[in-house]
């Protein structure tokens, strides 16, 4: 059994039917939707919001009951999901001793937000039903002064950038340049470098 926490009632968007959706307390915190009947929904907001009512619900009285007899609720479970239907129990203590009473989940879930008990689902409805929940990404939030800053940063540069630098014909000349100055350097290597090469049929003067 897994202990669940209420985290909250929705409607569902299809059949337009109230859903209580339990939580799984410990990780990976599945969440197992739950279609109740109005009636049980509203008792399950009245247990969650703390109103009381001017006369009791029928929870109410259930709650009053097992207190009367000094029983206690031990837990709410969620045990099976038959046919499309979940099916719990109650987990009662009394001087007579332990008690198990079936009950639709709703009823039990109701009863023991009054009675101040746990909630638990079977481990196999949870691999069945449940549901992991969607993570959502938090965005890093944008401060429009540094987007203005920014922005009037690159305008500062474009009005002090000289256009010439981007001049492309300009660029073409000078690599030009550069290359006529490297092919002359590189004639008079030669230059020099055959008249070494004769030298060797001069004879020297220690010979």
């Amino acid at each position: 059994m897994k202990l669940v926490d209420l985290a909250g009632l929705a409607v569902e968007a299809s059949v337009g039917a109230p859903v209580v959706v339990l939580r799984e307390h410990d990780e990976p915190h599945r969440l197992l939707p739950v279609i109740v009947g109005g009636v049980e929904a509203a008792a399950i907001a009245v247990a969650v919001t703390g109103e009381e009512p001017p006369r009791p619900l029928t929870h109410d009285l259930l709650a009053l009951v097992v207190e009367s007899l000094d029983g206690h609720l031990e837990a709410a479970e969620v045990t099976a999901l038959t046919e499309g239907s979940f099916v719990a129990r109650l987990r009662l203590r009394g001087p007579t001793g332990e008690r198990w009473l079936d009950s639709r989940p709703s009823d039990a879930i109701a009863l023991a937000l009054r009675l101040g008990a746990p909630v638990f689902v079977s481990e196999a409805v949870l691999d069945e039903a449940g549901t992991l929940p969607v993570i959502e990404i938090e965005q890093p939030e944008i401060d429009a002064s540094d987007i203005d800053e920014a922005v009037e940063s690159f305008r500062s540069f474009l009005d002090e950038v000289d256009a010439s630098q981007f001049d492309i014909d300009a660029l073409d000349d000078d690599e030009r340049d550069e290359s006529e100055d490297d092919a002359g350097e590189d004639d008079a290597l030669d230059d020099d470098e055959s008249d070494d090469e004769a030298s060797p049929d001069e004879a020297s003067p220690d010979s």
